[in-house]
């Protein structure tokens, strides 16, 4: 005896007896596809025209939920609560919200606008003649000085790094003076004073634990690895081990010199003052005066301890607008702020640190900056009676050196 089974379900009505079910096949649109099948970007749906629906169906269907539309911020701080009046605080936060973000999105377009209004300046294209000099490299000198602002900002010193340490900003003032003194000595590049700086600090804020009597073989062999990476010849160690009076050995410089490669893992390549001044002051077509004056004003920055945070864009930026004020009284051109990437307003607390500072140098033990840029090569720049005008102490009134 066989069994037959019946997949399909019995359907009864009312009276309890089967009924018939008559079944419609919904066949879709006749597609004629040749052999190797429709070929075009049209979407073809594999499901057949929907039976129409009956109204007593209709009438019976579910509505239809809508999702509601996602706003555009995350409502943050609006509590859900239920009730009348709890809804109506709700919609009220919602709504308080939403006119929040739209004032922040306002604000938004506006600093868009404010950065793109650069386009809209006076700006001359310095670059435009140096297509001849391979040198120069003028096709691609904007991306090399936005990547020198981005090393920048990666290799920042901290500001007041040196608290809860044995060495002091005084210590690290007079370190730095004297400094400047063996670097005349050695008759050496002015990248390499301000390369020497940079490695100090930046050793010092990663050492915490330098005793007082090893600073001066800090000082010396960081001028010695800074020697090597900018000179051409450069001095000898023993010539270092002299200039500090044969306190410290050949062989303690050697060690030094890897203890602080450690420290900084190899990277001495750090953006200076000077990399940045020079291209402002082609961007401001200044002269000798100008720029020897700028340079003044940025070495005098370098023994003081509450200028060592600074980077060493804006260092440049406010040394040569302070210069282009005390001489001539020139303005921030267009053209300097888009290529300083700094206007006057941004510039000016560091300028009125930089004219305490002058105002400061004349009375303080460390001279050796002033001495130096009393100097025929320097065109006497310290001895200007610029340096001693209103102007300036009228900035440096306004700030003060802590």
């Amino acid at each position: 005896m066989s069994l037959h089974t019946n997949l399909h379900p019995v359907l009864k009505g009312p009276d309890n007896l089967p009924r018939k079910v008559e079944t419609k096949l919904l066949q879709g649109p006749i597609l004629h596809r040749p052999a190797l099948g429709e070929v075009s970007n049209r979407g073809v749906s594999l499901r057949g025209p929907k039976a129409p629906l009956k109204p007593l169906e209709v009438s019976k269907r579910r509505p239809i939920l809508t999702k509601p539309a996602k706003p555009r911020k995350s409502l943050q701080g609006v509590p859900r609560v239920c009730g009348k009046e709890n809804g109506r605080q709700a919609v009220a936060n919602v709504e308080k919200a939403e006119e929040q973000m739209d004032v922040e999105e306002v604000a938004t377009v506006e600093e868009l606008s404010i950065a793109f209004s650069t386009q809209c300046l006076d700006v001359e294209d310095i670059d435009a003649d140096d297509g001849e000099n391979p040198q120069l490299v003028s096709e691609y000198v904007n991306e090399i000085y936005k990547y020198m602002r981005e090393l920048e900002a990666r290799s920042r010193v901290r500001p007041r790094y040196l608290e809860g340490q044995l060495v002091t900003g005084k210590m690290r003032t007079i370190l730095t003076d004297w400094l400047v003194q063996v670097h005349l000595r050695f008759m050496l590049l002015q990248e390499t004073l301000y390369l020497t700086v940079a490695i100090i600090d930046r050793y010092l804020q990663t050492e915490r634990t330098v005793s007082r009597n090893k600073l001066q073989l800090v000082g010396v062999t960081a001028m010695f690895i800074a020697s090597k990476y900018e000179e051409m010849y450069c001095p000898e160690i023993g010539d270092f081990a002299y200039i500090t009076d044969k306190v410290y050995t050949k062989m303690e410089i050697r060690k030094m010199e890897v203890h602080i490669l450690t420290k900084l893992d190899f990277n001495v390549s750090y953006p200076l003052p000077l990399h940045f001044l020079r291209r402002n002051s082609k961007a401001g077509s200044v002269d000798a005066a100008q720029h020897t004056l700028a340079k003044y004003l940025m070495e005098l920055c370098l023994p003081e301890y509450c200028m060592c945070h600074y980077m060493p864009s804006i260092i440049a930026g406010a040394a040569l607008c302070l210069s282009l004020k005390l001489l001539d009284g020139s303005p921030w051109t267009d053209t300097l702020m888009y290529y300083s990437c700094y206007t006057e307003e941004q510039l000016m607390p560091v300028m009125c640190k930089m004219a305490a500072i002058v105002v400061k140098s004349t009375t303080t033990k460390q001279q050796a900056v002033r001495q130096k840029y009393k100097a025929i090569k320097q065109m006497k720049i310290s001895d200007i009676p610029q340096l001693q005008s209103a102007t300036l102490k009228k900035l440096a009134e306004k700030t003060t050196l802590t």
